[in-house]
């Protein structure tokens, strides 16, 4: 065998005969380097093909040498042709039952083994004839019955590959394609073997039939063979196993086509070397069957890459018509067969041509059809991008490197009034408020260097119409973008969004019902007068006798002796100094700057001078008193909170002493600090023996329906020596003293029994348990680990708990305090604010958390009623919920106005006195089962 040959089967690489058209592809002239590109062969296949190669190689020397005589060559070709026709048949048996490509594909490689089987029984009747009998084998004979199966069995099984589905025309081509190739082979066989064939003759007609038989049948195999070739090379892929067939088909070809010659000449005997054509034939089939098989094997083929393979009939012509100069050369004429073979030739050409134009002008008139479809649709994504920027609530702007406007969106006109045309080709520093220059040009700056890179500013804007307006403009560098080159402004008007924020602040720092400043201004402005150094001193104050004018006179009336007493406060103090409400009745006064101890004692006078007059509310006369405590800056108070604290522990000492009196601090005072300490011991043994807590449930309603659609847990404490005590003595010395941690757990963990117990995570039940958290359980860690244990003890699912917590948890560790929120968020618990509006929480902070529900403090809900009601806050924080998409609760209603102003403004839901005080638990679920609803017409 030649050394090549013998190179190119030592490296073939595992796949599967093609399974279906779209895989089947590749040309006739890709062959050879598809068998040198194959992939890296398992050990066992690369052993398979060095032992073809080396007998191959062995029985080239044996025939070409002539080792051994004539007798020797012709047992040694009998016996290896022999072997080499069964392996291979069996070889694609196997092949056959192993494939898993489909029922075509193993049917293809049963035909294939099922004609080198047959091969073989005719090599086993030679063997018959010259070994056994020890005469040469006669011709025709019963070996010539399996030789002559070969051809057939092996065509149909090439010709049972899948193909796939084409259009008419390209069945049309594919035909013509065939018929293009068949006839030109036909006329190379029949100038170079089959004419000189039958013009010698033959001894007999079934002789010369099957003489002219073999190489036929070469011809009609190598035509199937090319013919898929040429109709399958658009599939995109072909078969890696293919080559091999092919190639050792060729090899039948040559051997067939000499034995016939041969033959006629009476010449050819056993041990000839084209033996060696028949051996290497089965050796490349035997090759194909056992090529390891492996996942998308298939060799991907493009047409403008294998440009020999479009042109396969067009060389089959072209070695027809060389083959036909070379008759004339030869003969000197043709004979009548080579004259109607190249006139079908011509005939097959032209129609194939005109076949092509056709299809081309098909082609084009589809390309064209789709670019037409193309361009309308860019035109419609177009259109529809330019009214999406046009109704944009955003202003886009694109300018260039050097600031110059290049585009701007035609929704100028409707958020800031100008027409789009006084911006374009003008420099936008141009165009805009002299004050907003500079922090335009550094965010331009700051992002010019870098692709993609976006910057947020805030940039006083000027309406058209005059007025000063504020926008949000997002900087993007889209300068490296091919499409926009330039830096992409997209502005909002946010003047109502600021505006809403600025009157949260301002309610943040200051009370609504008396405008005076509120607990975190009074300590900021004590914490700014502590680190200048400065003596100061500061009065509670706590009226004497509220309780009795709220509860006879009811709440509104309250509030109108609130706002007297402010405006008192006010007029008593000096300029530069604070009063501030801490809630309820509770008010405070910082003194900066005190000139001399006396000064607090002096104030202090004033204001219970100012208290003792009458106030007069609704037409009756009130006397009300004060308590009031002052505390110095001094060695025993160091910062705010130290100030504040003795300020109140002196403001409890002068109500001891009864109404209208004041106390200064004293450092023995902190004997009372005893008494919480023992408080706290007895907390501390409660929550060990869990026989003196108990919990109480307050119903949330829903404002629409009245129904109760939750409850608010809440703990109380019945001491065995003091009685009940309120939760606002015990739940600050749990904050203080750490207890919270474990009390809060308890109370966790109670509240979602409770909630089991009354069936509220049935569906048909679908309430919400709301539970407080502290800012000391969120600096706990663990916290939602914690809520997670519970939840799947008590069997509570998580939408059923509501966890809530008050400003303070946005404010304070607020990265840490986001990532507890966002796990207790992934349990699915819902979370809420609780008394929102007095404290400090952006807009900012709001949308970055995720909150569920805003609880509308209790002292916004008070102001909905009396003799000036005043909902103008309580409604900005509903709307801000809305617009938010988070829940609504209002905290206690007692009133009916109350109620009704807060339904009327959309409110979601409510608790408070109206509805149910706080409940123990077998009364709260006496109510749940015999609720009715509470909603008035």
């Amino acid at each position: 065998m030649p050394a090549g040959l013998a190179a190119q089967l030592a490296r073939p690489a595992p796949d599967q005969w093609g399974t279906s058209a779209h895989r089947i592809g590749g040309t006739m002239a890709s062959w050879p380097g598809s068998l040198l590109r194959a992939a890296a062969p398992t050990r066992g296949y690369a052993l398979l093909c060095a032992v073809a190669a080396t007998v191959t190689a062995l029985l080239c020397v044996v025939f070409v040498s002539g080792a051994g005589g004539a007798m020797v060559g012709q047992n040694v070709s009998n016996i290896a042709l022999f072997l080499a026709a069964v392996t291979a048949g069996t070889a694609c048996a196997v092949r056959a039952w192993r494939e898993r490509a489909g029922r075509r594909v193993r049917w293809a490689w049963g035909l294939v083994g099922a004609g080198s089987l047959s091969w073989g029984v005719g090599q086993a009747f030679c063997i018959w004839y010259e070994t056994v009998l020890g005469r040469a084998v006669p011709f025709p004979s019963l070996a010539d019955a399996g030789y002559f199966w070969m051809m057939p069995f092996t065509a149909a099984g090439l010709l049972l590959l899948p193909v796939s589905r084409q259009s008419l025309a390209q069945q049309a081509r594919s035909i013509l394609d065939g018929l293009m190739i068949a006839v030109s082979l036909l006329l190379i066989t029949w100038v170079l073997i089959l004419g000189p064939l039958v013009q010698q003759g033959a001894d007999s007609r079934l002789g010369l039939l099957i003489t002219l038989w073999y190489p036929g049948g070469d011809v009609v195999v190598l035509t199937i063979v090319l013919f898929m070739v040429a109709r399958l090379r658009r599939g995109g892929r072909r078969p890696l196993s293919l080559p091999l067939v092919g190639a050792g088909l060729a090899a039948f070809t040559v051997s067939d086509s000499g034995y016939a010659y041969l033959t006629l000449l009476d010449t050819y005997g056993s041990g000839n070397v084209l033996d060696l054509g028949w051996f290497t034939g089965f050796a490349l089939i035997l090759l194909a069957a056992r090529r390891p098989e492996r996942a998308h094997a298939e060799q991907e083929v493009h047409d403008l890459a294998q440009p020999l393979g479009v042109m396969v009939p067009y060389l089959a012509v072209l070695g027809a018509l060389v083959t036909s100069v070379f008759e004339v050369l030869r003969d000197g004429a043709h004979d009548m067969f080579v004259s109607w073979s190249r006139s079908a030739i011509i005939l097959l050409i032209v129609g194939r041509q005109l076949l092509t134009l056709l299809e081309n002008r098909s082609l084009t008139r589809g390309l064209e059809a789709r670019v037409e479809a193309r361009t309308t649709e860019l035109r419609a994504s177009e259109q529809r991008f330019q009214a999406l920027v046009q109704h944009s609530s955003d202003v886009v702007t694109v300018i260039d490197g050097q600031g110059v406007v290049t585009y701007q969106s035609e929704s100028v006109a409707r958020v800031f009034g100008y027409d789009p045309a006084y911006f374009s080709g003008l420099r936008l520093t141009e165009r805009i408020l002299a004050e907003s220059v500079p922090a335009l040009t550094a965010a331009v700056e700051a992002i010019t260097g870098t692709a993609y890179a976006t910057r947020v500013v805030e940039l006083p804007m000027l309406h058209a119409d005059g007025h000063r307006c504020l926008a949000e403009v997002t900087l993007t560098n889209l300068l490296e973008d091919p499409s926009v080159r330039g830096i992409v402004l997209n502005s909002r008007d946010i003047s109502e969004r600021k505006e809403l924020e600025d009157q949260l602040v301002h309610e943040a720092f200051h009370d609504g019902l008396t405008k005076l400043a509120n607990r975190a201004l009074f300590k900021d402005r004590l914490e700014v007068a502590l680190r200048r150094r400065a003596d100061v001193a500061i009065l509670f104050l706590d009226l004497d006798g509220f309780k009795e004018v709220n509860d006879s006179l009811g709440h509104a009336a309250g509030d109108v002796l609130l706002m007297q007493v402010a405006m008192r406060l006010g007029e008593a103090v000096r300029d530069g100094d604070t009063v501030a409400r801490f809630g309820g009745d509770e008010f405070a006064v910082l003194i900066d700057a005190v000139g001399a101890p006396g000064d607090a004692d002096d104030l202090a006078t004033r204001i219970i001078a100012a208290l003792d007059e009458q106030f007069v509310v609704d037409n009756q006369e009130i006397h009300v008193q004060g308590s009031i405590g002052i505390a110095l800056t001094g060695p025993d108070a160091r910062d705010a909170d130290q100030l504040m604290r003795n300020a109140d522990l002196a403001m409890y000492r002068a109500k001891s002493a009864g109404s209208g009196q004041f106390a200064r601090y004293d450092p023995q005072m902190h004997s009372g600090l005893v008494e919480r300490l023992q408080l706290a011991a007895d907390l501390r043994r409660a929550l060990e023996t869990g026989g003196e807590l108990e919990m109480h449930y307050q119903p949330t309603i829903e404002l629409r329906t009245g129904q109760i659609v939750g409850f608010e847990a809440l703990v109380r404490w019945r001491h065995p020596v003091r009685g009940m005590i309120s939760p606002a003595d015990f739940i600050p010395l749990a904050e203080s003293t750490g207890l919270i941690r474990p009390l809060g757990q308890w109370v966790l963990a109670e509240s979602c029994r409770q909630a089991v117990a009354w069936g509220m995570g049935a569906p048909e039940r679908a309430m919400t348990m709301a539970v407080n958290v502290s800012g000391r359980q969120f600096d706990q860690p663990g916290l939602p680990g914690i809520v997670a244990a519970v939840l799947a003890e008590t069997g509570l699912p998580a939408q059923r708990l509501c966890l809530e917590m008050t400003e303070s948890v946005l404010m304070t560790d607020t990265e840490e305090n986001l990532a507890v929120l966002l796990s207790l968020k992934d349990i699915g618990v819902r979370l809420a604010i609780d008394d929102f509006g007095t404290g400090y929480s952006s807009l900012a902070y709001l949308r970055r958390f995720p909150v569920d529900t805003l609880k509308i403090d209790r002292s916004f809900v008070e102001r909905l009623s009396g003799a000036t009601p005043d909902a103008a806050l309580a409604r900005t924080i509903v709307q801000l919920g809305q617009s938010l998409g988070m829940a609504t609760v209002a905290e206690g209603i007692e009133q009916y106005a109350q109620f009704l102003a807060l339904r009327r403004m959309g409110c979601d839901l409510a608790q408070g006195y109206y509805f149910s005080r706080p409940l123990p638990a077998a009364e709260a679920g006496l109510l749940l089962q015999d609720h009715k609803p509470a909603v008035a017409a």
